[in-house]
């Protein structure tokens, strides 16, 4: 498991990066917001790219909601 992306982060921190992730997805950004730190993260391990219109899932994040 130690080449999970949020292997790195305490259980807490990993749950909520990965909320973060569903709420992408699902565009549920309006409704539960993601900050620009977590944001920066997601983007940082290549799960989201910043697009004008907002984050977008890349294939690897679409992988680790799906795995």
């Amino acid at each position: 498991m130690a080449d999970h992306p949020f292997a790195e982060f305490p259980l807490e921190r990993a749950i909520g990066l990965r909320w973060a992730l569903r709420d992408i997805q699902a565009g549920r950004l309006k409704l539960s917001p993601v900050s620009d730190e977590d944001l920066h993260i997601l983007a940082e391990l290549d799960l989201i790219e910043l697009h004008d219109d907002g984050p977008a899932l890349t294939p690897l994040g679409t992988a680790v909601l799906n795995g």
